[in-house]
């Protein structure tokens, strides 16, 4: 399914050890780059994080961050007594050797990293529940990328059509247009009264009739109509295929517009170009 790349994702879990929250954030990115922020107790579950993360996802910059909310039942009421110790112990030698010391709160000791008994935690115990709960947070995130992706889908295919439309538009116009170029240069010929050999004269004129035409774009252009469509109605990664398309459609598009000495075929392709444009844009949200 079409995707896009941004997207966001917060899966809480109440746990015997505590209250945890995995938060996954996404946005545009050329490649997959992840950046995982986790507690310290559990930095060991990253390589595992990354590779559940990549199994899902192939491009977009992600932010996975598990935030450690505090025990599930309320406060601790234990803390580690020698480290609350030393660091009153050590609190007080600087105060000391400082003139203008600062009074330490219970409240600042107790911030203090392993300080609460509710800090120690278990990992190997944590890690199945932590990890199924990425699961069901990723599957979050996926979703709402599908779900945005499927809008960017349906607006890519309305501007595709309008671009059809335009090189619909074109097409019919294009005999006619390659019928008034040969008339103009006929009549200019005769206003300068030349005496030119009428087979090297209808020669030269159908070369230029050859260098103005313009169904070869025409047809290119067709194929890269064909070819979103096809890649719209198929699943996995599309952004970069699209990307390169719409580049190939500004190049055929600006052909045909440097081709073309007709106003009306002249603002069908600045249409085209419009419309392109708004589609590069939506491409580049695209996974």
């Amino acid at each position: 399914m079409i995707a896009s790349m941004t997207g966001f994702a917060r899966q809480p879990m109440t746990l015997d050890q505590g209250v945890y929250d995995w938060e996954l954030k996404s946005v545009n990115h050329r490649y997959l780059e992840l950046r995982i922020h986790l507690p310290e107790a559990l930095r060991a579950l990253e390589p595992e994080v990354r590779n559940r993360l990549k199994k899902r996802l192939s491009r977009g910059k992600i932010d996975v961050a598990l935030r450690d909310r505090g025990q599930a039942g309320g406060s601790p009421t234990a803390f580690d007594v020698d480290r609350v110790q030393s660091l009153i112990q050590a609190t007080e030698s600087i105060a000391d050797m400082m003139k203008h010391d600062a009074s330490v709160s219970p409240l600042d000791i107790l911030a203090w990293p392993g300080v609460l008994e509710g800090a120690r935690i278990d990992a190997d115990h944590l890690a199945t529940p932590i990890l199924a709960g990425l699961d069901t947070a990723i599957d979050a995130l996926v979703a709402m990328r599908e779900a945005e992706g499927q809008e960017l889908a349906n607006g890519l295919r309305e501007r595709l059509e309008a671009v059809a439309g335009q090189v619909g538009f074109i097409r019919e116009r294009r005999e006619p247009m390659l019928t008034e170029q040969r008339e103009r240069t006929l009549a200019r010929i005769n206003e300068l009264d030349l005496s030119l050999d009428p087979k090297r004269l209808e020669q030269e004129v159908a070369l230029l009739a050859q260098r103005l035409d313009i169904a070869e774009e025409l047809d290119r252009i067709d194929g890269h109509i064909k070819a979103v469509r096809e890649i719209l109605d198929n699943d996995g990664p599309s952004g970069r295929r699209l990307d390169f398309l719409m580049q190939e459609f500004n190049r055929e598009t600006n052909t045909l517009a440097s081709k073309s000495h007709d106003l009306e075929i002249t603002r069908a392709t600045v249409e085209m170009k419009v419309l392109i444009e708004q589609m590069r844009e939506q491409v580049q949200n695209l996974e």
